[in-house]
């Protein structure tokens, strides 16, 4: 495998990991996948690394899911030691980004889900699609977040 200098931006979730990427800290952060979580992490790192064409990136911002309170919670503990398995297995440093609020300014991005026919609720495979693209539009706005902070930290 070769290192590219893309950034990865994920939002790892329970069921779920949003992908997002930019070539660099000067390119905007775009959305793009959300893969079905993995039985463990190596298989989580190695689809991961599929879906970039088998290429490493060259950094990996992940978000971390402080509570509202600021403190680490449950959910930050999980986060963090996947992302210790994940630097073992990437041979690269992860850099963690606070998420609060990341999947709620997604939903708010992306507008409404859509009805389901006859203006009914939604159908199963409509929330599913839904979830699964506010996951992919929060990891653009945890990379973004990262970016934007590195060119205002930037002397």
């Amino acid at each position: 495998m070769t290192v590219e200098q893309r950034i990865v931006g994920i939002d790892l979730g329970t069921e779920r990991i949003g992908i997002a990427v930019a070539t660099g800290e000067h390119d905007r952060a775009r959305p793009l996948a959300t893969l079905r979580r993995a039985p463990s992490v190596a298989a989580d790192v190695a689809a991961i690394v599929a879906l970039l064409g088998g290429k490493m990136p060259g950094e990996v911002v992940l978000g971390l899911p402080f509570e509202a309170s600021g403190v680490e919670g449950p959910q930050a503990r999980l986060t963090r030691s996947w992302a210790v398995e994940a630097v073992a297995l990437l041979g690269l440093p992860i850099q963690f980004r606070d998420e609060r609020l990341s999947s709620h300014l997604a939903e708010e991005r992306m507008g409404p889900m859509k009805r389901g026919r006859s203006g009914g609720p939604p159908t199963p495979s409509q929330r599913r699609a839904y979830r699964a693209r506010v996951d992919r539009e929060a990891a653009a706005i945890i990379l973004q977040d990262d970016l934007d902070a590195r060119v205002h930290d930037a002397p």
